[in-house]
């Protein structure tokens, strides 16, 4: 008798009326994964200042696309196409949605999981590349749950760490690019503009996360599977606070194209696969205002993969194959990358001892740094409102 199979997409989350702003970013900045601090028990007092300090902002940018995420609803009919697909493959599979920072959780999804008796478990982030701050995070929120003795520790699971190398996501990916191209009068003279969200420098250079090299790398099957003339750039947006992040950045690279001529400009969602703020709001709205004071002309985007035909179809052979194959586990994934070192590595001690003094002066500037690049510009730390 087969095991019963389910399957575990897991995905962001984003408010869905503009009253869950505030809570969704007070849940999102308390995830030590998006803002490292040296002491923890700092994290949630920080988590509640910024959510307080910046829901307002944020909920102007929600209500600039409707009043709410659509990423609860899309990922659903990505849960409903890929069990329909999977279906058609001969498969009966439950398909659940776990989010990491709003409705529904990832604990929610694991409780479900439990009533419906899944014996075996495939867990699939709608992330196409691995990153710390975002598959690593909700990975390791699931391992936590595992250790802690839940429904997940006693059933068989395997993890789908990335996927952004799959030929029917590449195919997925050209089929939308081509389709925007050959709509435009004069294809060949677009530049593409490759957009992924950013992360910490240091995240990639200190704690090995392996998400730049796979953003690279998948840029360079498209490019090649495209198969057309046009020049392209891969830049990285949605950057916050004092910290370098991966270069170049998006809202640099846009006036640039425009001073250098550039007046057909295309860009492309790389590491997203639905439809949500950054792409509605930070890319259509405020990208497409810096491209039209920079000279670009005529600026267009491609939409997001949502529930693309192949995108879906390529998912349920990735579960398939999972499921079939030797399991990845949990405990085997996160650790992709070297192991993160969020606090810092001196012994503390109490008292004016030099380490205290010098994790003083560390914590009083960083504080410095928030309030004075926020007062002045309303940029830094406390804009990440839009960040997912």
């Amino acid at each position: 008798m087969s095991q019963r199979l389910g399957v575990l997409l897991l995905n962001l989350g984003g408010p869905e009326r503009l009253e869950d702003v505030r809570p969704f970013l007070y849940n999102l900045f308390a995830d030590p994964e998006i803002i490292r601090l040296p002491l923890p028990w700092l994290q949630k007092p920080l988590a509640w200042l910024i959510a307080t300090m910046r829901h307002r902002r944020s909920r102007e940018n929600y209500r600039q696309i409707g009043g709410g995420s659509p990423i609860r609803q899309i990922t659903e009919q990505q849960a409903q196409a890929l069990a329909q697909q999977l279906q058609q493959m001969g498969q009966s599979v439950r398909i659940y949605v776990g989010m990491r920072y709003w409705h529904p959780f990832t604990e929610e999804a694991i409780a479900q999981i439990e009533r419906d008796g899944v014996e075996k478990l495939v867990i699939l982030p709608l992330y196409p590349q691995y990153s710390i701050s975002t598959s690593g995070s909700s990975l390791r929120l699931l391992e936590r749950l595992r250790q802690a003795g839940t429904y997940l520790a006693q059933i068989e699971h395997t993890v789908i760490p990335y996927w952004y190398q799959r030929p029917g996501y590449i195919e997925a990916m050209v089929d939308l690019i081509r389709q925007t191209l050959d709509n435009l009068p004069a294809p060949d003279h677009v530049h593409l503009l490759f957009s992924a969200h950013g992360v910490p420098r240091s995240y990639v250079e200190k704690d090995g996360d392996p998400y730049q090299e796979q953003i690279e790398t998948g840029v360079a099957l498209i490019i090649k599977a495209l198969n057309r003339p046009n020049a392209h750039t891969l830049a990285y947006q949605s950057r916050v606070g004092p910290v370098e992040w991966l270069q170049p950045y998006t809202e640099d690279v846009i006036p640039e194209l425009g001073a250098r001529g550039v007046r057909d400009l295309l860009v492309i969602p790389i590491s997203f696969v639905s439809e949500h703020i950054e792409t509605l709001q930070e890319i259509d709205m405020e990208y497409r205002e810096l491209a039209h004071q920079s000279g670009i002309i005529n600026f267009h985007r491609v939409p997001a993969l949502n529930v693309h035909p192949r995108f879906i179809q390529d998912l349920a052979e990735a579960v398939v194959q999972a499921s079939t194959s030797p399991p990845v586990p949990l405990n085997q994934v996160i650790n992709i990358q070297k192991p993160v070192k969020i606090y810092p590595q001196e012994r503390w001690e109490w008292g004016l001892t030099p380490t205290a003094e010098v994790w003083n002066g560390r914590l009083a500037m960083l504080g410095f740094i928030f309030l004075l690049v926020e007062m002045i510009t309303g940029w830094g730390p406390l804009h990440l409102v839009g960040l997912m």
